[in-house]
């Protein structure tokens, strides 16, 4: 009997805290069911309520404590949103450069990385690249030469060439198109497009007419060269430079053919058939060059062909 009286408090105290809950959960449903939605806040408030285990009273009636007792009110939370940083709606946008505003820092950097992997294409194929380094090859081939100066002086001599060259465009570029995109202030789209303006003008200068309609549409005339998109230019500016190119490269062959050619008379005529011609001549090639200072005439005609 004095077991049962002990554990008599205990059920009551299990039977009231039931009964709360089960009346709190009705009422929310039938207020879900019946009335206006309930805010977002309501539910974690409902959700907060906690039992408390009855304890025993140590006064002289031995009487539980109340049974129910409600929690703290957490803070709200919006259901669906993440628990870390971001914005109200759950979601995390970046900025791709579709609309005004300053791109984030990784596509600022995918765009870096992006335009390093083609920049020896654009290099070759946008600028003057290709008819420096074509023009300092012929040199060296009329010379004799077949690995002085070696291919990557050549190469880095024709690369800062090209930068000296292309100086005024670049400025161009970066005023007109880069500086306006990482500032916000125009969108991807328009830089791509301000971009292209300079570089266009300045690849139509360089660009024979002739190339140019090799390249156009069928049946559209070429009163308008600055209207091709870039997949007409860029080819036909190609065909351009290597036919320039090959030009110079035939206007600097001749002195050293003509040295050869004496050379090779003159040993005729002394019956050295055996010597070659090339072994004699490279001296006298060599020493012309060196006299009239050939690599700065080189230099200055290839500065002196672009308009």
């Amino acid at each position: 009997m004095q077991k049962i009286q002990r554990l008599f408090p205990l059920l009551v105290g299990g039977v009231v805290a039931v009964g709360t809950v089960l009346a709190v959960a009705s009422l929310a449903w039938s207020g879900n069911a019946t009335a206006s939605p309930v805010p977002a806040t309501a539910a974690p408030v409902a959700a907060g309520l906690y039992l408390a285990a009855p304890q025993l009273g140590t006064g002289a009636s031995g009487g539980a404590s109340s049974p129910v007792s409600p929690a703290p009110p957490e803070s709200p939370q919006t259901p669906g949103s993440p628990t870390g940083t971001g914005n109200g709606n759950g979601t995390v946008s970046v900025n791709l450069g579709g609309s005004l505003g300053k791109p984030s820092e990784s596509i600022t950097i995918i765009i870096g990385l992006t335009l390093l992997a083609v920049a020896p294409s654009l290099l070759i194929l946008l600028t003057s690249f290709t008819r420096i380094i074509i023009v300092l090859s012929l040199t060296r081939q009329a010379l004799g030469l077949q690995n002085v100066p070696p291919n990557q002086l050549l190469a880095g001599l024709a690369l800062f060439l090209s930068l000296f060259i292309m100086s005024p465009v670049i400025s161009q570029v970066n005023t007109q198109a880069v500086q306006p995109y990482l500032a916000g202030k125009i969108t991807a789209e328009q830089a791509y497009t301000d971009a292209q303006a300079p570089l266009k003008t300045w690849m139509l200068k360089q660009t024979q007419a002739d190339d140019l309609a090799l390249f156009a549409k069928s049946g559209t005339k070429l009163t308008s060269p600055a209207a091709l998109p870039m997949a007409a230019i860029v080819p036909a500016f190609a065909l351009s430079e290597m036919r320039a190119a090959f030009i110079i490269g035939f206007v600097i062959f001749v002195p050293f053919l003509v040295i050869d050619l004496v050379v090779s008379s003159t040993l005729m005529s002394l019956g050295m058939m055996m010597l070659p011609p090339s072994l004699v001549s490279l001296p006298f090639k060599l020493l012309l060059f060196v006299l009239v200072d050939g690599w700065a005439l080189v230099v200055q005609s290839l500065l002196a062909s672009f308009h």
